[in-house]
Formats: structure tokens, C-alpha cells, sequence
């Protein structure tokens, strides 16, 4: 299935990433993984706003792997496209109770 991913940065910036077909389907890269490569290419940042479609043009909601992907590199606030007659919705609605680069520190052995 053709995915494709758009993403605009804090900082103004659009990033753009697609996913990528592989006959071992485990080694598969998701668009919001080729969108967050982009990202890091482009110097890094932090994302504002994301839309993720499908081949029929379509919304699609991040899987879980990319929830956290976008979680690390945007936080709970990043708005993620939910189509034409929805509002976006924030990345914590996706992904309650997020695990992120924050609570490393937080947890570390003393």
C-alpha cells in the first residue's frame, strides 16, 4: 500500500516522507519514518503538525511504532490530520501516557 507523509516544523519547515516497500515485510519503513529521516536530514527540530495518507489520498493514523516516532520527535501536542470533516487531533489522544526522552533522566539509576 502506497503511504505518504507531510510534516511542518516549530520552526516553519514542511518534511516529507513515504513509505517503503520490502518483500520481508518486517523490514518495511513506515512514511513516518522516512519523515522523521527527513527531519533529522534537514538539520532536526520538532514537529508541529503531521498528515499521513494513504494511496486513495485519504487520512490514515500512524500504527503504534510511528505514534511513538512522532511522539519523540514532535511531544504529545503535534496535531495529526484527521481528514476533511474532523478537527486534528493531538498525538496524546493517540498515545495516552507516552513514554519519551523526558523520563529517561527521571528514571536512571542514582
Amino acid at each position: 500500500m502506497k503511504v505518504g507523509a507531510a510534516g511542518y516544523t516549530t520552526d516553519g519547515r514542511i518534511v516529507e516522507g513515504a513509505n517503503v516497500e520490502n518483500a520481508s515485510f518486517g523490514l518495511t519503513l513506515c512514511a513516518e519514518c522516512s519523515l522523521v529521516s527527513d527531519l533529522i536530514r534537514q538539520g532536526g527540530g520538532r514537529l508541529a503538525a503531521v498528515s499521513i495518507v494513504a494511496g486513495d489520498t485519504q487520512p490514515i493514523a500512524p500504527c503504534g511504532r510511528c505514534r511513538q516516532l512522532l511522539f519523540e520527535h514532535g511531544g504529545g501536542g503535534l496535531l495529526v490530520d484527521a481528514g476533511l470533516d474532523e478537527s486534528p487531533r493531538h498525538l496524546h489522544e493517540l498515545l495516552p501516557d507516552a513514554f519519551g526522552p523526558d523520563d529517561l533522566g527521571l528514571r536512571a539509576n542514582p
